[in-house]
Parts: C-alpha cells; sequence; structure tokens
C-alpha cells in the first residue's frame, strides 16, 4: 500500500508543475492562480516561493541554469538568483482568451507546453514545442485544456490529453525531429468518475494521471489497462512527478480552485503538495536545451 505524506500544507489555489532538479535535489511547482513559483527541499523540508508576474502554466529546468517557464503570455526564461522573467514568445497574443497551462520537456530537451481557454468555454487552445534555438512550432490544435504530457521510456510514444475530451492520447513520436503522428485514444478516463490532468511515466514504462474531482491518482500500463489507484484524502489532484535523490518519490500538486469552505472543511491538507511511496522509481526529466 502506498504511504500519502502532505510535505508542503500551502492550500494552493491550483498546484501544478512538479520538475525535479538533480543538480539541485529540490522539486519545483506551480501555484497557477497565486502566481508563485515554488522550491521545495526535501532535505531541510523548506519550502521558498517567487511571485511571478501572470497566471502561470509549467516550468522546466534549464541546461545553463535558471529556468523555461510558460505563463499566460507565453513562453519566459526565469532566473530564480533575480527573480528576472525574460520574454521569449507568445504564440498566441491574438487569442487573449486562452492562458498557457500544463507541459515539460521531451528526452531530447525541447520544451513543450499546451494552452487553454481560461474559461474552459471554446476549442481555442493547442500544443507548442519550443525547439533549442528558440523557434516555436504549433503541434496540435482544436483544444479547450492541454494536460497530461509525458513520454514513454524509449521517446516512441507522446502521451497528451484535452482534459474536456475526458481522454488520454497516445502519439507516435519521432525523438530525432519531434514530430507527432497517428493520434488514438489511450485512457478513456469517463469510468474514473476524473478527467485527466497531469500525467508522467515511471522506470518500467507506465503511465500515471491525476484525476481531480476523485482524488485519485491511477497508474496504467503501456497498453492503457489499469494497474494501481491512489486515493488522496483531498479530492483534486492535479499533477504528479517523480523526485527525490533515487527518484522514488511521486510528489503530488493539489488544489482549492473553485470548492466551498464548507467541502474544504471534510479533506485533509487540500491544496498541498503530497510526497506518496509508490513501490517504482520515476525517470530523469531532460533539462531544456535552450
Amino acid at each position: 500500500m502506498a504511504t500519502i505524506e502532505c510535505v508542503v500544507d500551502s492550500r494552493s489555489e491550483l498546484g501544478e508543475a512538479t520538475m525535479w532538479d538533480p543538480r539541485e535535489r529540490v522539486l519545483w511547482w506551480v501555484d497557477i492562480k497565486q502566481r508563485l513559483i515554488h522550491r521545495y527541499d526535501p532535505a531541510t523540508r523548506e519550502n521558498v516561493s517567487f511571485q511571478a508576474p501572470q497566471d502561470l502554466g509549467c516550468l522546466a529546468i534549464r541546461e545553463r541554469g535558471g529556468l523555461v517557464v510558460t505563463m499566460t503570455d507565453g513562453f519566459f526564461f526565469f532566473d530564480p538568483a533575480t527573480g528576472a522573467f525574460d520574454k521569449i514568445v507568445d504564440p498566441e497574443e491574438n487569442i487573449p482568451e486562452n492562458r498557457f497551462n500544463d507541459g515539460k520537456t521531451d528526452r531530447q530537451g525541447r520544451f513543450w507546453s499546451g494552452t487553454m481557454h481560461d474559461k474552459v468555454a471554446g476549442k481555442t487552445a493547442a500544443l507548442y514545442r519550443l525547439d533549442p534555438d528558440l523557434s516555436c512550432h504549433k503541434m496540435f490544435e482544436g483544444v479547450v485544456c492541454s494536460n497530461a504530457l509525458a513520454w514513454s521510456p524509449d521517446s516512441r510514444t507522446m502521451y497528451y490529453a484535452d482534459s474536456f475530451e475526458y481522454a488520454v492520447w497516445a502519439f507516435d513520436f519521432d525523438p530525432a525531429s519531434g514530430a507527432i503522428a497517428n493520434r488514438r485514444t489511450f485512457i478513456d478516463t469517463r469510468p474514473t468518475g476524473g478527467l485527466p490532468d497531469g500525467g508522467t511515466v515511471d522506470a518500467e514504462g507506465c503511465y500515471w494521471i491525476t484525476l481531480p474531482v476523485t482524488g485519485k491518482v491511477s497508474r496504467y500500463d503501456p497498453s492503457g489497462r489499469e494497474m494501481q489507484t491512489i486515493v488522496l484524502p483531498t479530492a483534486l489532484p492535479t499533477c504528479c512527478g517523480f523526485g527525490g535523490p533515487d527518484l522514488d518519490i511521486l510528489f503530488v500538486t493539489t488544489a482549492i480552485f473553485g470548492r466551498s469552505p464548507a467541502i474544504l472543511e471534510k479533506e485533509r491538507n487540500p491544496g498541498g503538495l503530497f510526497a506518496l511511496d509508490v513501490g517504482v522509481k520515476g525517470l530523469p526529466e531532460a533539462h531544456f536545451r535552450g
């Protein structure tokens, strides 16, 4: 049975974007709506926060230092030492109803992030790939809310979801070019009662997905068969990623967004950052090479 511990009782409005930094041995994560970038050190249990100027999407570690992040208005570099945000590109500057959301680097060091319609009322969003030369490419469109991005250990399969289609899709992935093709349904989440949010892949090639509203974090084998489900003590898990020096901790962010005080009173550590011992290890996330 998995052990579950709340390591930061942050009451995040919308926690997201777990990313382990093996150099510093810290976990980076965000609160989208409170516009905070967090840095959690498991060794000291200290969580340090940095204020961002816009709603956040996701982040990744830069190979040359600092972070690359997405916010409402596109892709940015962020220097934690100075607090400076330097804009790279906004591929949706003419779509003001959208903001950036989930994403991460592929294993070849390209940074991917998708957008969402902020009121979840239109299919105006898309998935973008930022290459190391800082060129930006639209890879998929017609989406309400981009989520669940991850890659198989051999980089031949990419996982991605529009949360409001209640499905995680699998794509054929070309690691050399970053091209995607052959979209098909990998997981239909409707039977779970939840929609797909943040995802990751473990060292055995199995896919983990958070399922908000249900409180569930579930593991699926490469064929899409459910293998394990863990229920958190709060209803809105939002993102998951492996971390710790041995990559044997599954960190899970949660949210209180849209929940009434009466409902939150019945839950334990809503909006907190949780650490789960699930009995398997993760894979190191690549750094952005730009």
